[in-house]
């Protein structure tokens, strides 16, 4: 197998498990401006755009612009990200967080590619200290599944996206990655993985390691 020129890695459901923070924002906003809006409203959006979710809030009672919504949930899911790292804490998915310190001790370039504002993408970031590039949602004029943010994110990292391992969990960003022709490892978190040929599936990145991605261990 060969070594990969980087690896690109997802953020939600992949490196981190962030949904709690953001339901919580959710509902703390919408209990601040008194709107209807329960737990079960908040699970009903999980996995839907920020912004969708932003102006069901505004209808609900939230009296502010859907953009600024979002940008108020956003850094009070950075903060408490910032917050839970200083403390050790930070919401790794299993596994995943000792797999990017070994790609760095490797010595290969690493990218996080989101399509979550940029607050929260830089906090994650912080958080892990291992990313030479970050693409996040406010980066690119189209999402995934369009292959736009892992090519964006190549070229910054002065690679084909083609040399690349991308780290994924969801249908759109499994289609992003093969969409530019990268080698895909797809993890099962919160979603199930549809099996694909030359898709690789984990039930963990704790079950990789550095040989999994072409790289001596």
């Amino acid at each position: 197998m060969t070594a990969p020129a980087a690896v690109l890695w997802d953020m939600d459901g992949t490196l981190t498990d962030t949904e709690p923070l953001w339901l919580d924002a959710e509902l703390r906003l919408a209990q601040q401006y008194g709107a209807r809006w329960a737990h079960e409203d908040a699970l009903a959006v999980v996995g839907t755009p920020l912004l969708n979710t932003a102006r069901l809030l505004r209808e609900r009672g939230v009296r502010l612009p859907p953009d600024r919504i979002v940008r108020i949930m956003a850094q009070e899911v950075a903060d408490r990200i910032d917050k839970a790292a200083a403390a050790g804490a930070a919401p790794w998915h299993r596994g995943a967080i000792e797999l990017a310190g070994d790609i760095a001790a490797a010595g290969i370039p690493q990218a996080l590619v989101t399509s979550s504002p940029t607050e929260v993408a830089a906090a994650v970031a912080r958080a892990a200290g291992v990313f030479d590039v970050v693409v996040s949602g406010d980066d690119v004029e189209r999402a995934k599944p369009d292959p736009a943010p892992y090519r964006q994110a190549a070229a910054a990292l002065g690679i084909e996206p083609c040399d690349a391992v991308v780290l994924e969990d969801s249908p759109s960003g499994i289609a992003a990655g093969r969409a530019v022709g990268a080698r895909v490892i797809a993890v099962e978190t919160a979603l199930p993985v549809r099996r694909e040929p030359g898709l690789r599936v984990v039930g963990s990145l704790a079950e990789l390691r550095l040989a999994d991605l072409g790289l001596p261990s």
